[in-house]
């Protein structure tokens, strides 16, 4: 494995708003959506759990800037969120109702399950066959697979897509770079860099030009 595909070891995150039940819950469930595989680590290694969680710490996870006086009928997919839960509840009941049918008909919670069983699980939520208490089954799956590719492919500075491993999947270079313009006449020919995140920049693990753009490093694969 070349230098660029190495990944760092973990690094223990202090979560603000999920609870250790929680986060369990979460790691479950993001490992089955985006596993790991031949291709890579998956949603679990990259941090997308802790992704989550910081996403709920913030002005989204309690809705802080949106209309909340209701009323709330069900909505179409053009009108967006129609749910009066905000994230925050949604993932506390969701996970707890969720937990509680898990118990109900395997004597465990979810991440106690097998892997078959929790696809299987998320199947039923995915197709609303399951019945929570608290809001529709459909509402959590949808919340959760959205913030599992969020976090999966969006900047590290927000907590999640550790060490690159969404970016290095699909070949994704990061931050735009001013060297582009060397490459424009090479047509047909796949942009192979190492990729440069915000936090990079920030941190100082990246050079910059002077005009504060990264300079990109080229990857040179053996044929």
């Amino acid at each position: 494995m070349g230098e660029s595909q190495q990944h760092a070891a973990p690094v223990p995150h202090a979560f603000g708003y999920l609870t250790q039940p929680e986060v369990r819950f979460l790691d479950a469930a993001v490992a089955r959506l985006i596993p790991a595989d031949e291709l890579g680590p998956g949603a679990k290694e990259a941090d997308v759990t802790y992704f989550i969680d910081q996403q709920l710490c913030s002005p989204w996870g309690t809705l802080s800037r949106a209309y909340r006086m209701g009323p709330w009928p069900v909505g179409t997919p053009q009108q967006g969120f129609q749910c009066p839960l905000t994230p925050q509840e949604i993932y506390r009941e969701a996970i707890r109702e969720t937990n509680a049918y898990c118990n109900k008909q395997h004597g465990k919670v979810f991440s106690f399950l097998t892997g078959e069983q929790q696809d299987a699980l998320l199947r039923e939520l995915e197709a609303g066959r399951i019945e929570l208490q608290s809001l529709d089954a459909k509402v959590f799956f949808e919340t959760l697979l959205k913030n599992t590719m969020e976090g999966f492919f969006s900047d590290p500075i927000h907590g999640g897509n550790r060490d690159k491993i969404g970016w290095r999947l699909i070949g994704f270079p990061g931050v735009a770079s001013a060297s582009y313009v060397d490459h424009a006449e090479e047509h047909n020919v796949p942009y192979q860099v190492e990729p440069v995140s915000i936090l990079d920049i920030q941190q100082q693990r990246a050079e910059v030009d002077a005009q504060g753009y990264p300079k990109h490093v080229v990857l040179h694969r053996k044929a």
